[in-house]
């Protein structure tokens, strides 16, 4: 799978990848931006495959119901309420604490429609669990993915994020009008 995923990313699609993820460490945070379109999940399941990223992501629930709930599933999906953010925290924490591996994708904004600011359930999952954050910039317009090194929170919020939003300056999503603010709310 991963040589044809490499074939379809690299040479159909035309994308180049940058960076790689961390081969030692054993649990963080994947934090990927902008996230604008459907079209954003097809080109992580090409990552996983390429990179051999074993990564879990939260969906919203009515994504896991049949008949397409095994696919979500099959790729790492857990179900949530997005009306309950402490509880996602919350859950995700205690899967970083049950698992000697444990790799946790998600995107910042926490929708693919345009928002005023980013919601910080990554960085208190971060926090929470005591792992890094590893930084994944999309540029559709380039048809580039950069991979960050690991960021170490030092738990000071502004300070934290102010860090972690310069790496995102230069990505854009495919549905650019709906890149959200590079700015951030308690959540």
């Amino acid at each position: 799978m991963k040589t044809i995923s490499q074939w379809v990313f690299f040479s159909v699609l035309g994308w180049k990848l940058h960076g790689a993820f961390p081969k030692k460490l054993k649990k963080y945070v994947v934090i990927v931006y902008p996230h604008t379109s459907w079209v954003d999940f097809p080109i992580a399941i090409l990552i996983k495959y390429i990179t051999g990223i074993n990564a879990a992501f939260v969906g919203k629930k009515s994504l896991f119901k049949r008949p397409i709930g095994w696919f979500f599933r099959y790729y790492g999906g857990i179900p949530i309420d997005r009306t309950k953010n402490h509880a996602m925290v919350n859950t995700v924490v205690e899967k970083f604490n049950e698992n000697e591996h444990f790799i946790f994708s998600l995107s910042p904004e926490g929708t693919r429609r345009k928002t005023d600011r980013w919601k910080t359930g990554f960085y208190y999952i971060a926090k929470l669990a005591n792992v890094p954050v590893v930084k994944v910039a999309l540029n559709y317009e380039k048809k580039e993915i950069f991979i960050d090194t690991p960021y170490e929170l030092n738990g000071d919020i502004d300070v934290d994020m102010k860090k972690i939003q310069q790496f995102f300056v230069h990505a854009k999503g495919l549905n650019p009008q709906q890149d959200s603010t590079l700015s951030y709310l308690d959540s």
